[in-house]
């Protein structure tokens, strides 16, 4: 900034200037007509992109969802197909409570 930036002009004041400042956007203001329908034409609209969002939304909840029940039922479809120490059966008797090396305890 140099000191003439800061001087202010001969004759203008800030009271004069935002009066003449009000009155241009005044008649600014008054120039500008807005057809009839620009309301219902901007809510229209509006709620097109709400309805559009919603649905995308909405689409994308359903893919995510598939996507996770498929990757699950392919998870348990990759698991082994033998039976486990535990749900075989076999061992000191059908029920009976195995330690962690897979041998019955003793009760």
């Amino acid at each position: 900034m140099t000191h003439r930036d800061t001087t202010p002009s001969h004759g203008t004041s800030p009271d004069r200037t935002a009066q003449e400042l009000q009155e241009s956007l005044a008649a600014l203001a008054d120039a500008v007509h807005a057809p009839p329908d620009a309301y219902r034409t901007a809510r229209g609209e509006w709620l097109r992109r709400e309805r559009r969002r919603r649905l995308v939304l909405t689409v994308l909840v359903a893919v995510v969802f598939a996507v996770a029940v498929l990757l699950g039922l392919w998870v348990l479809n990759r698991a082994p197909s033998d039976p486990g120490v535990v749900f075989s059966g076999t061992g000191a008797g059908a029920g009976s409570v195995l330690s962690a090396r897979g041998v019955p305890l003793q009760r």
